[in-house]
């Protein structure tokens, strides 16, 4: 019999199923993304349990797997120097002349959407370690940003 003709399942022609990929770098968190966390492996360990039969339990113990590891690995951030952009701070900013403020939170927390950048995030980077009042360099242009107010994430 030809090998064309015999096929033991459809599994062994699918696409191999890796492990969500971890950013790289500490996983440093506020509290609130420590809860998020926490709820996010809690709400997957109940799906798991009571769903056994359901086609996509693989996909959804995978992503258990992702959250374990995020919580196991999770570095709650110190907190920042007053005054200082950092990990954990809401700054205000004017760029190209519009005014805008984001919070720099952990990788699994950001949500630019909502002004929510991870620290990694090019923008958080050129941000942290300025104080309202100073011009940072961004893009590759001198004095693009204008702090205006830097204070910590209270909520």
């Amino acid at each position: 019999m030809s090998v064309a003709f015999r096929r033991d399942s459809d599994e062994e022609h699918m696409e191999p199923k890796f492990e969500l990929p971890l950013p790289p770098g500490p996983n440093l968190v506020t509290q609130r993304g420590l809860a998020l966390i926490e709820a996010k492996v809690i709400a997957l360990e109940a799906f798991v349990a009571a769903n056994a039969a359901d086609p996509e339990i693989e996909m959804r113990k995978r992503e258990l797997r992702y959250w374990h590891t995020r919580q196991n690995t999770a570095q709650l951030a110190p907190q920042p120097e007053p005054g200082v952009a950092a990990f954990g701070t809401r700054v205000a900013f004017l760029l190209n002349g519009r005014k805008r403020a984001i919070d720099i939170v952990g990788d699994d927390e950001a949500e630019p959407a909502k002004d929510r950048l991870s620290f990694s995030a090019p923008l958080s980077k050129a941000l942290i370690g300025s104080e309202a009042g100073e011009l940072v360099e961004f893009n590759g242009k001198a004095d693009a940003i204008e702090i205006l107010a830097v204070e910590e994430i209270k909520d």
